[in-house]
């Protein structure tokens, strides 16, 4: 019995999906070390939740780009099939 390869529509949105539980979960940590700071050592302002949920937000972006577009990690080189061939 053979069973057929995931469609590329089922990819992406599992990359998606991925990419949107990464964000909520890293935010989320993010926004709760803000309020911990927050209380602890600024005196309760805002702008220790605001710039750690920023934090989070951005690494979860960054993730994700590198889910999309591989060619964006350090150290990863593309090879074109003519280069291959050659080998």
């Amino acid at each position: 019995m053979t069973t057929k390869p995931p469609s590329s529509e089922d990819l992406l949105g599992q990359k998606y999906d991925r990419c949107l539980a990464d964000f909520l979960v890293k935010a989320g940590v993010g926004f709760g070390a803000g309020v911990v700071l927050s209380v602890v050592l600024f005196k309760r302002r805002t702008w220790p939740m605001f710039l750690s949920t920023g934090f989070g937000a951005g690494a979860a972006y960054a993730d994700c780009d590198r889910s999309f577009n591989p060619a964006r990690i350090p150290g990863t080189r593309i090879i074109s099939e003519l280069e291959a061939a050659k080998k």
